[in-house]
């Protein structure tokens, strides 16, 4: 017998599909991309399909985007939203190159309560 780690009608079925976005800020940019990124907060709370945003940062200039959504409906519509059209507007600026975007489906998660 199979076990599966979502519960059938949990609020873990809201999570089915994911964005992995990895950037590198330019030399000398570190805090410019640290506070491009937090005041993005904002726009991506107004995407009610953006189930989950997290911003992080590894080291001291890589910038990774984690980002989970229902479908795929939910993940182009974040994809054509403001805060991704801010990215690609300042991506040149504050990052070295595009930014690298991995498309990823969502096996297992653990979400609060």
């Amino acid at each position: 017998m199979t076990v599966s780690p979502r519960s059938i009608g949990s609020k873990d079925d809201m999570i089915n599909v994911a964005l992995f976005v990895r950037m590198d800020a330019e030399p000398g940019k570190e805090e410019d991309a640290a506070a491009f990124l937090r005041s993005a907060v904002p726009l991506v709370n107004n995407e009610p399909e953006t189930i989950a945003w997290f911003a992080l940062q590894i080291g001291s200039s890589t910038f990774p985007i984690f980002d989970a959504f229902p479908d795929e409906h939910g993940r182009q519509a974040h994809l054509a939203g403001k805060f991704a059209a801010a990215l690609m507007h300042q991506a040149a600026d504050l990052f070295t190159g595009q930014p690298v975007i991995e498309q990823a489906d969502v096996l297992a998660l653990k979400l609060p309560g």
